[in-house]
């Protein structure tokens, strides 16, 4: 085989492994942010309701607890637009797809690369990159502790293929 072929599988590899752990890191922290979408809008509807009960409950005993629950209804949709979490779901769900996708194209051009000839695999290759140089561009800073999450399903072989491992 062609070295330069062979310099381009290997860097296809390469892609398609930092692409895994891109993807599933996005994923990871897809789920965080979910979980916390619906807790910053069910969370403020409980304490409205809470601080509503102030009407049917005379006692002033509760005057504490209404007001902080009154309190907290109105911080929770506050802190939920200063997170942005309404766009950045979104934004992490795209990011993750356009990386599982570029994925699987690194990981088929390794594969299928070896039966081409080297400028056909060269084209494809950066026509992938490409891809990837916009990927990366648009994609959001992901914290730290969703690589450590992601890496870890990854080494515990979470995502191999069952037909990978047959073989």
């Amino acid at each position: 085989m062609d070295p330069r072929a062979e310099q381009i599988i290997d860097e296809c590899k390469r892609q398609e492994e930092s692409c895994r752990y891109t993807s599933t890191a996005l994923y990871s922290w897809q789920k965080e942010v979910r979980i916390l979408r619906v807790a910053f809008i069910v969370v403020p509807i409980i304490c409205g309701t809470f601080a509503s009960a102030r009407i049917i409950v005379r006692d002033p005993t509760y005057d504490w607890f209404v007001a902080g629950a009154a309190m907290l209804a109105g911080l929770f949709p506050a802190i939920f637009k200063a997170l942005d979490l309404d766009v950045s779901l979104k934004t992490i769900a795209d990011s993750a797809n356009r990386f599982k996708t570029l994925q699987d194209g690194f990981r088929q051009a390794s594969l299928i690369g070896a039966t081409r000839k080297t400028e056909d695999l060269e084209e494809e290759f950066k026509t992938l990159m490409q891809r990837m140089d916009d990927a990366r561009s648009a994609n959001p800073t992901i914290p730290d502790r969703h690589f450590a999450k992601g890496q870890a399903k990854i080494q515990k072989g979470d995502y191999d293929f069952d037909s990978v491992k047959a073989k």
